[in-house]
């Protein structure tokens, strides 16, 4: 028995993987659908519907019959006897055994020490939380229009991002583009144009993963669409009015965290060495010491390759899950065993508003129009399901032409 922990790239590769090897499967997820996470700022921007980035996981893999999936939330490994702990929906504690394990549990909101300011600034890491950003963007656009006072209007119309990684610098271009195109003309009292973006990071560049020349480009690209790059300087305090930054106090209804992430507890539950970062250090073949029959894999492991940790981004994960699924059926089935696992690095990619991105692979680096082809193909073929990608072309052809976006709604529920 193969237990997989996690729905996400590492945890359905590994799947995938096993499809045709002679054991049983089961998958377990607290969600019953994989996300396309790299997608998630397009749902929070209402470019996508939060149905375009993602797909039932019984759906993916409904043509693996050794393969059944679980909803449930893990909360618990017990190594020494190789059953985990599955809380279900009416919260009872169900031990599930194994002969091995994959945990593929991803990553969540980090706050550096300050888990008060996620009342004030959510995270971007689930389709809940998209749908919750959407719905305070759309929603500052709707009160200021009603709001009689027009020295008002900047404070409401003011959006803080705090993290200049990836996520901070799509999601900063993308509600750029949309005052600048979808809503510029759909207000009567106020100018959307006028809206004021913060993105805030303590490192010294945008993108800091990517070569210094992309990250100029990015930052070039980013004040080009009136975005206030604010770098070098720390958030010291978020509550309900604003943020304070650098001793600066900047007014502002949204904020949005794109700031750091903290690894799964996947580390306590197996009682084993991490990194400074909480995450488990695996061996050369991604299984944890003393333990060969649990494998961690994607950004809960720590792996590191020629002398650098590997980034936490999805082709990490699914190689991972793929390379473990393959070693798990290798011992199975009595075939050698194979070397080390290996990355290969294909490239990072970050789109910068409409029409524009960076690339680099080894030493190819490229920024503009081009880079954005090479991102809209990319993500095109790594979503999950076929349909999911003809859907997505649509609208962003659509987009792209119109300036329209696909899902401007705001989606009222008990906790909004």
């Amino acid at each position: 028995m193969v237990v997989i922990v996690g729905g996400g790239f590492g945890g359905l590769a590994a799947a995938r993987a096993l499809k045709r090897s002679p054991v049983q499967v089961i998958l377990i997820d607290r969600s019953n659908h994989h996300l396309f996470q790299p997608l998630l700022y397009q749902v929070a921007t209402s470019v996508l519907a939060p149905g375009q980035i993602a797909s039932p996981i019984r759906s993916i893999l409904r043509n693996s019959q050794n393969t059944t999936v679980i909803l449930g939330n893990v909360t618990g490994v017990d190594a020494k006897a190789r059953n985990v702990v599955v809380e279900n929906e009416d919260r009872t504690g169900v031990a599930v055994s194994y002969d091995y394990l994959i945990l593929a549990t991803g990553v969540q909101h980090s706050y550096f020490g300050h888990p008060e300011f996620e009342k004030y600034a959510p995270g971007l890491k689930s389709l809940a939380d998209a749908v919750t950003i959407r719905n305070r963007i759309l929603r500052a656009f709707e009160v200021a229009e009603a709001e009689e006072d027009p020295s008002r209007h900047q404070e409401l119309l003011t959006f803080v991002l705090v993290g200049a990684g990836p996520t901070g610098v799509e999601m900063a271009s993308a509600i750029a583009v949309m005052v600048r195109s979808t809503l510029k003309k759909e207000f009567r009292r106020i100018d959307p144009t006028s809206a004021r973006i913060v993105l805030v990071d303590l490192g010294t560049r945008p993108l800091g993963t990517f070569s210094p020349d992309l990250s100029r480009a990015a930052q070039q690209r980013l004040s080009d669409l009136g975005v206030d790059v604010r770098l070098g300087e720390g958030v010291e305090l978020i509550d309900e009015q604003g943020v304070t930054v650098g001793g600066e106090r900047i007014l502002g209804k949204t904020v949005i965290w794109t700031a750091g992430v903290a690894p799964s507890p996947a580390a306590k539950w197996l009682g084993t060495e991490t990194d400074r970062a909480g995450r488990v250090r695996v061996k050369s073949d991604l299984t944890v010491a003393n333990h060969p029959e649990v494998f961690v894999v994607g950004d809960t492991a720590s792996v590191d390759q020629d002398g650098k940790p590997l980034p936490g981004v999805a082709q990490v994960a699914m190689q991972q899950g793929r390379y473990a699924g393959n070693l798990i059926r290798r011992r199975v089935v009595g075939k050698p065993l194979s070397g080390p696992f290996r990355y290969f690095d294909k490239g990072n990619l970050a789109v910068v508003g409409k029409g524009f991105a960076v690339l680099e692979a080894g030493k190819f680096r490229v920024s503009g129009f081009a880079a954005w082809l090479v991102w809209v193909a990319v993500h095109l073929q790594f979503l999950a399901q076929s349909s999911l990608r003809v859907s997505v072309f649509v609208q962003w052809t659509w987009t792209y032409v119109t300036g329209q976006r696909g899902s401007r709604l705001i989606v009222k529920h008990h906790c909004d």
